[in-house]
């Protein structure tokens, strides 16, 4: 090549030893301390020297033999895959014996760029390193010692791993067979002050890098600081007052009279445009009222549209399961198949079962309003002027209101008066007449508000004696409450009296078919389930809505209660051999006209 042989290469020429004795080449190939043939069948050392000198006593290793089953280091992708002969300009290098294990090596220090060579020669100098190693990469610099080693400082940390590769070579000055010009390489990385500096400032420069990404990523995503607010005038206070009465700008508007009040705004000049303000802000109220009436009603209408719907959904409900019994009828359901009636059978019961968990949500949403119906029709008069006096403390507050703003704004009135006044000594003669002008109007509108004020005062005691009344027509109602109280525990005595006379008259009827509350309660709830079932239903059916109610309802019970009510429930037989089924149903009305 260009470079005069620096590169790593093999001699391709064929080596002229006879291969007669092929122990003998292999005993030769493994005192090198290398592998007698290459993985392609060929001899990896084609320019063996004869004359070099060889360990005797040493028998052939054979690769197969046990203990030799080491790992070898990560090996770099640009190496190749086995270790073979370098030669360089002013000396070779003999690979190590692949079956020995790799040479130890330290912890690699962070960042490091400088190796530590040792075994060198002694006959070795600084040129025949660098020739060496340069095929490595670049190298910054080389520190030699006496004692056969040196330091290596390379340009970059990937260089390191390429030098670590000719750990354990053994090198050869020429073909010298001295000893002072063989030796076997130690390569290691070496732990240099400089490395640790320019690594710990790469580490500050990423996490330099590292921080001000984030930084622009919490920028991205943080929130948009909130508009400067503007500062009071005259003419911004106006702007913020139009808004206050508009519903899309009124948010914006009360945090600026917010932040003018927070701000200290308010002084004798400016209170009367603030309270303007207030006042704009208090009526909003009223707006945010009316509009959460609106959203009730929609609700309400809502909720009745869900309850027509669910009804109608209902209704279909019940033709769909009609349509089922009416197949399971014997005229029909004898022409269909096994697999035919196992899917309608199944098709009912699903159906049946959609439409009680459906059922039991309209009778809940109906249940619902009647209980809020009776809450409103049961409610006392007591409650009702509750509800009067309430309204009339409510009124008698806003006129408590309306008198405290009144004299807010005749204080507001007298410190413009007092303004003015200091002005008036300030001005010029020829404005004295404006002056007196304005102090007339001033004074004109003081004595219309004080008059004001008299009206006010008067409606404010009117509504005390009114209060006073219906305090009084509430203690009346309670002593009337009180009285009725009285009558109805009298009555309640006499009634127990009346009841412990009849108890014989009871025992007497002690032979009725019902023998308990309980089964009272069972006819009823039965009754009430067959009524809705008017085509009858199964004793296993019943049993299972009654078990929904009190798991400790059994079958037989249930069908001894019905058994004895003959006059009420009648049991019938429908279908015929194997489809044979027993329906109970409600003859209620029928035996009432019986008995």
């Amino acid at each position: 090549s260009a470079d005069g042989g620096r590169n790593l290469s093999l001699d391709s020429i064929p080596m002229g030893l006879p291969m007669s004795d092929p122990t003998a080449w292999a005993t030769a190939m493994n005192n090198l301390g290398m592998a007698p043939m290459g993985m392609t069948g060929q001899p990896l050392l084609p320019d063996f020297d004869p004359a070099l000198g060889m360990m005797t006593g040493i028998p052939p290793i054979n690769p197969m033999m046990p203990g030799l089953g080491i790992v070898p280091p990560p090996i770099p992708p640009d190496m190749p895959a086995v270790k073979e002969i370098i030669h360089c300009k002013s000396c070779t290098l003999f690979p190590p014996n692949p079956h020995l294990p790799p040479p130890a090596t330290r912890e690699r220090p962070p960042g490091c760029k400088t190796v530590f060579v040792g075994g060198l020669p002694e006959n070795g100098t600084e040129q025949i390193i660098m020739e060496v190693f340069e095929q490595c990469g670049e190298v910054i610099a080389i520190r030699k010692s006496k004692k056969n080693f040196c330091h290596i400082r390379f340009a970059e940390e990937f260089m390191v791993d390429k030098a670590l590769y000719l750990s354990g070579y053994r090198i050869r000055l020429g073909s010298s067979t001295d000893k002072k010009d063989t030796g076997r390489l130690h390569v290691d990385f070496a732990q240099a002050r400089d490395d640790l500096y320019e690594w710990e400032c790469k580490q500050r420069m990423l996490a330099r890098e590292e921080r001000h990404r984030r930084r622009l990523a919490e920028e991205r995503f943080r929130p948009p600081s909130p508009p400067p607010v503007v500062h009071y005038s005259d003419h911004e206070c106006s702007v913020v007052a139009e808004k206050l009465k508009d519903d899309t700008k009124f948010s914006e508007a009360i945090q600026t009279l917010l932040t003018w009040i927070e701000r200290g705004e308010v002084n004798r000049r400016t209170a009367n445009n603030f309270y303007s303000m207030i006042q704009s802000a208090n009526s909003h109220i009223r707006r945010l009222v009316n509009e959460k009436a609106a959203h009730e009603k929609e609700m309400e209408e809502a909720k009745e549209k869900f309850k027509l719907a669910l009804s109608g959904i209902l209704v279909q409900f019940e033709q769909i399961v009609a349509v089922y019994h009416s197949a399971s009828k014997q005229k029909a359901w004898d022409h269909f198949t096994k697999a035919q009636r196992k899917n309608i059978s199944v098709w009912c019961k699903q159906a049946e079962e959609i439409r009680n968990i459906h059922n039991d949500e309209l009778m809940g949403i109906r249940r619902e309003e009647e209980m809020e119906m009776s809450d409103e029709e049961i409610e006392d008069p007591s409650e009702m002027k509750e509800t009067e006096e309430s309204a009339l403390v409510s009124q008698v507050e806003a006129l408590k209101e309306e008198n405290d703003s009144l004299r807010w704004q005749l204080d507001a009135y007298r410190n413009e008066v007092e303004l003015l006044k200091q002005e008036q000594g300030k001005a010029s003669r020829d404005e004295d007449t404006t002056k007196e002008q304005q102090m007339k109007l001033l004074q004109q509108a003081l004595q219309g508000m004080q008059k004001h004020l008299l009206k006010v005062q008067e409606e404010y005691k009117k509504r005390e004696a009114e209060l006073e009344k219906v305090k009084e027509d509430k203690l009346k109602i309670e002593t009337l409450l009180e009285n009725l109280k009285e009558q109805e525990s009298s009555t309640s005595r006499v009634c127990a009296c009346s009841q412990e006379k009849e108890c014989p008259v009871e025992k007497t009827l002690s032979n009725s078919p019902v023998k308990s509350e309980r089964e009272v309660l069972l006819v009823g709830i039965i009754s009430t389930f067959l009524h809705v079932h008017p085509f009858g239903a199964s004793i296993e059916y019943i049993c299972s809505y009654l078990q929904r109610l009190d798991s400790k309802i059994c079958t037989a019970e249930v069908e001894v209660l019905m058994t004895r009510l003959q006059n009420t429930f009648r049991q019938e037989l429908s279908g015929v051999g194997a489809s044979l089924e027993k329906r109970w149903k409600f003859c209620g009305f029928d035996g009432l006209k019986m008995t």
